[in-house]
């Protein structure tokens, strides 16, 4: 593939390239899926359990056009860790399926009215503040983490070719 080119839903990489890519996003997604819940104080073995349930209903639900794994958000470890504070674990975790609950009914209005109305709501200032503030947000646990193990955090942050 020619840099730009884009992979339609009915088209498939060769096979080494699919495995490569395929082992990118297991390792992107073990790193939300497993670290999200460590660090709010929930049990990985959960999040798991419910990211493979939502990605077999996504995959069912999009007949399998849209290859995904649906994972943690690392958008929720703030107001995780807030609710967890004032509300305890019972608190932190109606938070979080209120969220998805939200989420599903704005899914639904997107998928009935369009997104332009989203896209006046949210511009890309709004959401690119929301980004920089969940980073603001992870850099005491990128510090922590990167003092326990520099080695591994050199690596990962080397730039690669």
């Amino acid at each position: 593939m020619a840099p730009g080119d884009v992979v339609t839903p009915r088209e498939r990489l060769v096979w080494p390239r699919t495995i490569s890519i395929g082992a990118q996003h297991v390792v992107a997604m073990f790193g939300a899926t497993f670290l999200v819940p460590l660090l709010t104080g929930f049990p990985p073995a959960t999040t798991l359990f419910f990211s493979g349930i939502g990605t077999i209903l996504f995959l069912i639900l999009t007949a399998g056009r849209v290859p995904s794994y649906l994972g943690s958000s690392f958008a929720f470890i703030a107001p995780i860790s807030a609710a967890m504070n004032q509300y305890g674990p019972g608190g932190a975790l109606g938070g979080v399926v209120m969220a998805g609950i939200a989420l599903a009914i704005i899914g639904v209005i997107v998928q009935l009215a369009g997104t332009g109305w989203l896209q006046k709501l949210m511009p890309p200032l709004v959401t690119g503040t929301i980004v920089a503030l969940i980073g603001f947000n992870l850099a005491p646990s990128a510090k922590a983490n990167f003092m326990e193990a520099p080695v591994t955090a050199m690596v990962t942050l080397a730039p690669s070719s």
